[in-house]
């Protein structure tokens, strides 16, 4: 699991005065590239010669509470699924004292760069996805 800090700012807030639905999606995907760094797999990069980064092909989410300017957030993510082709991350946005805000799956192809085509995910890369499951809610 990895957890990211995130103020929200007034430019992340839209007309009703809440954090906008698209910045929730950009936390969640800045603390899934964190993830993916820190063991090794950055988005768009090479890793032993092969050029793989996931990209999201379904996403649900739901939405628990409303966030407000200058709320601080902690976005935890990590792997609910591994499939042949695909991984699905469960992004979680909590406040600070620990309430649920924020939930969103995402099923993610592993794409091959070079040829833009769904790969198999190598053993490697699923024995560590699968270090990185999140307690049950």
């Amino acid at each position: 699991m990895v957890m990211l800090r995130y103020v929200v700012g007034t430019q992340d807030c839209d007309a009703l005065g809440h954090m906008n639905v698209a910045r929730y999606i950009a936390v969640c995907n800045l603390a899934g590239s964190d993830m993916l760094r820190r063991i090794g797999w950055p988005p768009g990069e090479s890793n032993a010669g092969r050029r793989y980064s996931f990209a999201a092909v379904n996403m649900h989410s739901e939405f628990f509470g409303e966030v407000l300017e200058g709320e601080t957030l902690e976005t935890a993510v990590g792997i609910d699924t591994i499939g042949t082709k695909s991984a699905t991350f469960d992004n979680r946005i909590y406040r600070t004292d620990g309430k649920l805000v924020f939930r969103s799956l995402w099923k993610s192809a592993l794409m091959d760069l070079d040829t833009r085509r769904a790969v198999a995910v190598p053993e490697d890369l699923w024995n560590t996805l699968s270090q990185l499951k999140l307690p049950a809610l």
